[in-house]
């Protein structure tokens, strides 16, 4: 099924940052307390103990909290003694701001736990939504060994407008990635209109033309239900979309295109790019079609495996801007099983695009197995 970021792991640096980031407090009180005991007695160490304490409330506990404030005090009070400044009533004052300081930090602390915890129950109705909309593809249907793989941008969202799906059906295993236009709840609407369309029509339809033809229907029909919102919202809302089609009997895969990026074949070691002859228009575009939908043909052996993808992944960019090489990058990781190859993939654009990816990123890989029972 399909791996979410967490599962998959994080750049090691950006878990090396985290696991530092807690131990900033204590480094700034402990900088305090040395820039107080080397410097001139009328030079204060009173912002770093200050910084400490609101440092704490963003990175630690309560508990964490509430020790800073006290450590921070403690110091200021301890030098003051040390240096006879307990006569000055300006030393009063400071520690007076240091306390405020402190409480501030600890109410900071309490609020930000509310909102960690609301923000915690936000990303668990979104991950559950994900699953409704976006269902775990099997590890194995039939012949085929199947792995998938989903980012969204916003890593807090968990879920946008790209879809795929699997699925066994008696003219063999039928596959289908997707991208709708735009973002945010209509993107999400519009996804879950089409992979329910596709779940109830991949069965039955005696081919991917057909199939497309059902979907393309299914997508108008949608749209056609929101006829007093703005043209860009909904009603000229367009789906890129792949289907491939891979039967049972056949050491073949069949792709129709609707405007989506072609998929990569990957063949002992070589990787091809299966450009459709002739691509059609996305989804809910079928207007724009003078022929039917055209069926390209690729031999697919035991073995070889099917990569298919949305633009997210050729498009990630560089700090340079140059887009991400896919066909390059892959080859290097073509013989490896599929979720090792989009483990590689996915730490990879994480890399390439120092860590901010800018729109929703699936893929999914197919590989066909010797046989059934393999």
């Amino acid at each position: 099924m399909a791996r979410s970021p967490q599962e998959r792991g994080v750049p090691h640096s950006a878990g090396a940052r985290d696991r530092l980031l807690p131990v900033l407090p204590a480094l700034l009180l402990f900088g305090g307390l040395l820039f107080g005991l080397f410097t001139p007695r009328d030079v204060r160490p009173d912002a770093f103990l200050a910084t400490a304490m609101v440092s704490a409330a963003a990175l630690l506990s309560l508990r964490g909290t509430v020790l800073t404030g006290v450590g921070a005090c403690a110091i200021f009070v301890g030098l003051m003694v040390d240096f006879n400044g307990l006569r000055d009533a300006t030393a009063y004052s400071e520690l007076a701001t240091l306390v405020a300081i402190a409480a501030f930090a600890v109410f900071f602390n309490r609020l930000l736990g509310r909102r960690a915890h609301q923000l915690v129950q936000v990303r668990s109705v979104a991950e559950t939504a994900q699953l409704a909309v976006l269902h775990p593809v099997p590890r194995h249907l039939g012949h085929v060994t199947l792995e998938s793989l989903y980012l969204a941008a916003a890593a807090e969202a968990r879920i946008g407008g790209d879809l795929y799906e699997a699925i066994r059906t008696p003219h063999g295993v039928r596959l289908l990635i997707g991208d709708v236009r735009g973002k945010g709840l209509l993107a999400v609407r519009t996804a879950a209109t089409l992979l329910s369309a596709f779940r109830e029509a991949a069965h039955d339809a005696p081919d991917l033309p057909h199939l497309a033809c059902r979907l393309e229907t299914s997508m108008s029909r949608h749209a056609s239900q929101y006829p007093g919102v703005p043209g860009s919202e909904i009603a000229e809302r367009f789906i890129t979309a792949l289907l491939a089609e891979i039967p049972d009997d056949e050491p073949v895969v069949r792709t129709v295109t609707c405007g989506h990026p072609p998929p990569l074949l990957l063949h002992r070691g070589e990787v091809r790019e299966l450009q459709p002859a002739a691509p059609s228009p996305p989804l809910n575009l079928g207007m724009l079609m003078s022929d039917g939908y055209h069926v390209d043909l690729a031999p697919f052996h035991p073995g070889d495996q099917l990569l298919l993808y949305t633009d997210g992944v050729t498009e990630t960019r560089d700090r340079s801007g140059a887009f991400y090489p896919l066909a390059e990058r892959i080859r290097s990781w073509s013989g490896e099983a599929p979720h090792q190859l989009l483990d590689h993939l996915h730490r990879d654009l994480i890399t390439y695009s120092g860590g901010e990816l800018h729109d929703d990123i699936a893929a999914l890989v197919a590989r066909r197995r010797p046989n059934r029972g393999a």
